[in-house]
Formats: structure tokens, sequence, C-alpha cells
């Protein structure tokens, strides 16, 4: 999940910020950006709804237009 990258830079949130928002740890997001593991799909809509992105751009990588805050 690259794009979840690109997303949490555009709105200034540092791993651990956004790791708080979501009840997960630092490593959990890292691992999420580098494609290591993936979130639920309970987490998947809840970070499409975060950042105003749909779930097939979240797990599909595709390039969006990103929208800042």
């Amino acid at each position: 999940m690259h794009i979840l990258r690109i997303l949490r830079k555009s709105h200034y949130l540092t791993q651990e910020k956004l790791a708080k928002k979501f009840g997960v740890t630092q490593q959990t997001i890292a691992r999420w950006e580098k494609g290591l593991t993936e979130p639920s799909i309970k987490q998947l809509r809840q970070l499409s709804e975060y950042f105003n992105v749909s779930v097939d751009e979240l797990i599909n990588n595709k390039p969006i237009a990103v929208k800042s805050v």
C-alpha cells in the first residue's frame, strides 16, 4: 500500500500519529506502507473514509489526485 504513504504525507501525518488515529502501532503503519502486511477490511474502510478515497484506490495503489485537508 505505497499509496498510504503518499496520503499520510499529504495530510502532514507521521506514521505514529496515523497509528494513534487507527489504534495500531507505528510499526503496523510501516508494514502496511511497505506492503509487508495489509490492513483488515474494517481498517481499509476506515482508511478510505479518513482519506476520502475508495478502498479500490488503496488496495490497488492506483494513482489518485491527492485531496488535501
